[in-house]
């Protein structure tokens, strides 16, 4: 694993990091790794995050759970706010919504989240994503509200 000093990297700055770590350093453990998540794309308030589902991501109906949907939503647009945050400040979600619109398979289909920060305040961010299969239909949809911590008050 790098030595980098993350507490002297900006949020997007840290994104970035692990966006070109996931090709690297595949065995650093992390709910990316266990999932197979890619960071496709890492921009200022954006992120694009992807997976392929497997039978082990089956709920007992054998579709994808909902919460492979909503941990990919919690964490495209969790990463999106983080972007915006500079070196030192963290965040933490404080609430997730999300809307379940049509089951995914567990065969290999890639399913890619999309997360956009709506506000960054100094206490609270919130922000919207949306996870679509590789067809391009809906699966999920949502909205979280970010508390920011550390940082000047």
């Amino acid at each position: 694993m790098s030595t980098t000093d993350f507490t002297a990297l900006s949020g997007l700055e840290l994104m970035r990091w692990v966006q070109s770590v996931r090709s690297t350093e595949p065995d650093v453990p992390s709910i990316g790794r266990l999932l197979g998540m890619r960071f496709d794309e890492v921009e200022h308030g954006r992120i694009v995050i992807s997976l392929d589902t497997r039978p082990d991501f089956a709920n007992p109906l054998g579709t994808v759970h909902g919460g492979i949907a909503a941990t990919l939503l919690d964490s495209a647009m969790g990463c999106a706010v983080h972007t915006t945050l500079p070196a030192g400040v963290g965040f933490t979600t404080l609430e997730l919504k999300v809307n379940y619109i049509r089951a995914a398979h567990t065969g290999g289909q890639t399913l890619t989240a999309e997360g956009n920060v709506i506000h960054a305040g100094r206490r609270t961010a919130t922000a919207e994503g949306k996870v679509l299969d590789d067809q391009g239909k809906l699966i999920a949809h949502a909205t979280t509200t970010c508390l920011i911590i550390g940082g000047s008050d």
